[in-house]
């Protein structure tokens, strides 16, 4: 016979049953972060749902760390900054921890182009927001699970785009809409320029997402795959700040520092790794439908840090959005949905 044989007696063949149950158990741990990427899609436990509502509740909350932050940073050198901050200490606690951000993966060139769209995303974002306004600039953002979802279907294998899935984001899109349909519909600063740019800070987001489940990149350390995005974005939003004459740093005021540290610790390094480690393991569609509910929680937290006003849609807009995460997710015996 080939292969390694267990020891026949004692105490070593015990502690060599013990050792391979203890990696099969590591193995097999959706909550591991040491957990292998998988190849087929994988159902959303409750665990991971927890975490994903958890990562949704403060990237809702930096939205309005990122509105504080802007009144002493420009948007797009307060994202550049973010970026470096952020890498800076992803880069130590990595280095620190063992993590090989180095070795020789073949995933340089998803790297860049991850980094590049990620980049486009804030870039286009933040100037369709000058000429637009920011209930219209969520709602375009969102076409990126469509585009997620859509990409996975076409270039991962294993990865299909059910009519059930479909209808399932377009519910939790259309509770959006309605969650936000007070600013949405009261706006005045609407442009058409501005809301092509959001819709191509959604797309920018969703093809990130679809290099990710298409490349090598699936495969990498969360830390790496996420450095790759702060060190390019880095390098493109500096530049870009001064070419579209922004003033930079304005008030570097108590506020605008605690609301930036939000940012880069709580949403990026934290938010963001976590989000890209799951990216390991479940399907773009899966992942996507939980992130209609950060704007919802944005909403929320405005109105409990700002005083900013809450209409009473945001409930039925919640109860759709939860409709259609429940409708991406569940699986097809309790639907009886079909590809």
């Amino acid at each position: 016979m080939h292969g390694t044989s267990a020891p026949a007696s004692g105490d070593v063949a015990l502690r060599f049953a013990y050792d391979r149950a203890r990696q099969t158990h590591m193995q097999s741990s959706i909550c591991s972060m040491t957990a292998p990427a998988q190849s087929k899609p994988r159902d959303l436990d409750t665990c991971a749902a927890t975490i994903l509502v958890a990562c949704c509740l403060i990237w809702g909350v930096g939205l309005v760390m990122v509105k504080i932050a802007n009144a002493g940073i420009s948007p797009i050198m307060n994202s550049a900054l973010r970026s470096v901050a952020a890498g800076f200490i992803l880069l130590v606690w990595s280095l620190a921890r063992g993590v090989p951000l180095f070795r020789r993966d073949r995933t340089l060139i998803a790297g860049i182009a991850c980094g590049t769209l990620f980049a486009l995303e804030f870039l286009t974002l933040y100037a369709g927001l000058v000429t637009t306004d920011v209930a219209r600039g969520i709602i375009f953002l969102h076409a990126a699970p469509f585009v997620a979802a859509y990409g996975e279907h076409l270039f991962v294998p294993g990865h299909r785009l059910t009519r059930r899935k479909v209808v399932g984001l377009a519910a939790a899109l259309f509770g959006l809409i309605i969650a936000l349909s007070e600013s949405l519909f009261s706006g005045t600063r609407t442009t058409l320029t501005g809301d092509i740019l959001c819709l191509i800070a959604g797309i920018a987001w969703g093809g990130t997402t679809v290099i990710i489940r298409a490349t090598q990149l699936k495969s990498a350390p969360a830390e790496k795959t996420l450095l790759y995005q702060l060190a390019v974005s880095a390098m493109l939003l500096v530049p870009a700040s001064y070419l579209l004459g922004e003033p930079g740093i304005i008030n570097l005021s108590p506020p605008v520092l605690g609301a930036f540290a939000y940012t880069v610790i709580g949403t990026v390094v934290l938010g963001y790794t976590t989000w890209f480690w799951l990216m390991r393991t479940y399907s773009a569609a899966s992942l996507h439908a939980f992130t209609f509910l950060t704007p919802i929680f944005g909403v929320v937290a405005g109105h409990l840090i700002l005083g900013e006003r809450i209409g009473p849609l945001i409930v039925l807009g919640l109860i759709l959005v939860v409709t259609g995460i429940w409708l991406v997710n569940a699986p097809e015996r309790l639907t009886g949905a079909k590809a």
